[in-house]
């Protein structure tokens, strides 16, 4: 069921892709389909935030036609793949940055192409849940969608390219350089921004699967949420988000959601609380190599900060101790008041994002230093870091842990 095509549609005109060399099998079976204004969207239903029985247009984003993203992948090529998720494959291709038209001469752009699986049900009503997202909010914390390929039955979208990948990644893959605790910090502000931003747009956008994966990292660690296919809209007026069919990620969702099916924007502080908590710890939500105690990580770093004195045997050792003993116990104590069992003692993202941003460092605006120094911490200057290991009487008196 694999096609090849000895011949790609370029701005200009035809170029021949010679056997042997070029020519490659693309993921799935793409049909050719008749040409058409690659600006064209008017065929492209996708669901409306407020109602799902009603219709709307994404026309401020590019229509690509088929033959587009072939060229900006080179065919699919195996070489430019980065991976395969639960939507389908995903590959790296290359665009000009002014016209978002493949192998024409300019400035160009990294992006990243995903290509549904064709048989896949679920992952139709994610495509279609990103265009909807994704396709008409801009803000500096939310991973741009340039654009979007439907044509012949085909679902493809195309996405600015994150060159430091996910968070995720950078915790859990062990490199030879970890994080710094500025780093972490400054991660987490933008991740919290980009989650507040949604929860007061006009829809009230409830992001549904907020993880350390589907946060994703620039050039320059400026962090961006991505992967919108579970997002759903506010509900209007009492109504809620109820559903039999639970969806998210193991050891982020909230528990209500999973007893009930009650979908809420306190569900996205849950898990806002948990990756806070693998930022400061560096392990995963659930670590299933672990020992019984602490394979679950909230409920481990619940046993262990029952006494405050105990923090730092909570914090990741490849920070090395260089942190703020203050800024991280302000940390963990957010982390557990996102976390509350009680969704309706939960704080909202806004005063999550507020509460982040008067962290001393934050406010003082100690910006990480990016260089290729020789050191294992990234964004790490010169130390003025306190050890977390002898925090003393300095623990903040006005913070509480929910046990």
């Amino acid at each position: 069921m694999y096609m090849r095509l000895s011949k790609l549609i370029i701005s200009g005109g035809l170029k021949d892709i010679y056997r042997g060399s070029c020519n490659k099998l693309v993921p799935y079976p793409l049909p050719l389909p008749p040409q058409h204004s690659s600006t064209d969207t008017q065929n492209l239903p996708t669901p409306s935030p407020g109602n799902g029985n009603e219709m709307i247009f994404a026309t401020h984003l590019k229509s690509f036609t088929i033959l587009e993203v072939l060229v900006a992948t080179r065919n699919f090529s195996p070489d430019y793949r980065l991976g395969e998720g639960g939507f389908g494959l995903i590959y790296k291709g290359w665009l000009n940055k002014e016209t978002l038209i493949p192998a024409q001469p300019g400035p160009r752009m990294d992006v990243v192409v995903k290509a549904l699986k064709p048989t896949c049900f679920q992952g139709h009503r994610e495509w279609l849940s990103e265009i909807t997202y994704l396709g008409r909010l801009d803000h500096p914390n939310l991973v741009k969608l340039l654009g979007f390929c439907s044509e012949a039955g085909n679902r493809l979208l195309v996405c600015e390219f994150m060159p430091q990948g996910s968070l995720e990644n950078h915790l859990f893959r062990r490199r030879e350089q970890s994080l710094s605790w500025a780093l972490r910090i400054k991660v987490a502000v933008e991740a919290a921004r980009g989650l507040a931003f949604l929860h007061a747009s006009e829809s009230k956008i409830i992001y549904g699967d907020f993880k350390s994966s589907n946060i994703l990292l620039d050039m320059d660690y400026n962090a961006k949420l991505s992967d919108f296919g579970l997002a759903k809209a506010g509900p209007m007026g009492d109504l809620t988000h109820e559903t039999t069919q639970v969806m998210g990620t193991q050891g982020y969702t909230a528990p209500e959601y999973m007893a009930t099916g009650r979908l809420t924007k306190k569900c996205d502080a849950y898990s806002f609380g948990i990756v806070l908590l693998e930022l400061i710890t560096g392990r995963r939500a659930i670590d299933n190599k672990r020992c019984c105690e602490e394979r679950n990580l909230l409920e481990w770093v619940r046993s262990q900060l029952r006494e405050a004195k105990k923090l730092c045997r909570i914090m990741d050792i490849r920070l090395e101790g260089r942190y703020s003993r203050k800024d991280a116990f302000v940390v963990a104590t957010l982390a557990l008041q996102c976390c509350h069992p009680e969704a309706k003692h939960r704080p909202h993202m806004s005063e999550v994002l507020s509460i982040l941003e008067n962290i001393p460092s934050i406010r003082a605006n100690r910006q990480p230093e990016l260089s290729s120094s020789k050191s294992k911490i990234i964004g790490d200057g010169p130390s003025s870091w306190s050890h977390g290991c002898h925090y003393g009487s300095q623990v903040p008196m006005d913070c509480k842990i929910h046990p």
